[in-house]
């Protein structure tokens, strides 16, 4: 068993992978890890919560998830004692505190203060999308965007505002449309002090002062600064069909 074991760690050395996932040819250094990483590909979760029933892939995941129930949040921020379940979300939390970010892209250089972000940005160079909607085969680069995916199917919408009841399936649709009753306008034109409700309603109201243009018709190549406006535009070409 020892001398196993001891072939299995010397492979963290020398880089060895000898491991390979036959649906994407990613390579591991040991099966475990493989076994791990081909749930992704075939949706197993054969570990299960026997309080509400939740499923993981892994059996870390499970015992992690277990401490939602108890409620028990033994390891503290010594900064801002924020307390958490698990001491691997103490040592996150930790980093923003710091400033750290000790994982890096090899590829252009970008830093990232926790190892799960890097493996999500990572598939922006390899274009890699592992997660694959059952019900329209469209595929995705993160998991949780797969989740807010598969709602469109379902029709669920688990977030609701508290103030006039309705519903969302996104968390930041929740966000954004509590601003609605608070007033809330969290992003202001650094150019002329107007503020905005959303960042995207301000990167819209930015191109009045960089001029930017960005829709183009590909009818008769005129450039608008807003999408609503190419619409319009694009009418007159149709004859007034969207």
């Amino acid at each position: 068993v020892r001398n196993s074991q001891l072939a299995r760690h010397t492979r963290i050395h020398p880089g060895e992978k000898p491991y390979k996932c036959h649906e994407c040819g990613k390579t591991f250094g040991q099966n475990s890890d493989l076994l791990i990483h081909k749930s992704i590909h075939t949706g197993a979760h054969p570990y299960k919560c026997e309080e509400c029933e939740k499923v993981f892939s892994r059996q870390s995941s499970l015992e992690t998830h277990k401490v939602v129930h108890t409620g028990e949040k033994p390891y503290k921020c010594k900064v801002c004692d924020k307390a958490f379940a698990c001491h691997s979300y103490l040592a996150k939390h930790t980093r923003i505190h710091s400033g750290e970010k000790p994982y890096k892209c090899n590829e252009c250089g970008k830093t990232f203060s926790h190892r799960s972000y890097l493996v999500c940005h990572r598939r922006v160079h390899s274009g890699e999308k592992p997660y694959k909607c059952n019900e329209c085969d469209k595929t995705f680069s993160r998991r949780s965007s797969l989740h807010c995916h598969r709602r469109l199917h379902s029709g669920e919408k688990p977030y609701k505002c508290n103030e006039c009841g309705n519903t969302f399936r996104h968390w930041p649709s929740l966000i954004y449309h509590r601003r609605l009753h608070t007033g809330e306008k969290s992003y202001k034109c650094t150019v002329c002090d107007k503020a905005f409700v959303r960042n995207s309603l301000l990167a819209r109201h930015n191109r009045i002062h960089t001029a930017e243009k960005p829709y183009k018709c590909n009818e008769c190549g005129k450039v608008f600064n807003q999408q609503s406006n190419l619409a319009r535009h694009h009418r007159l070409h149709t004859g007034g069909k969207p």
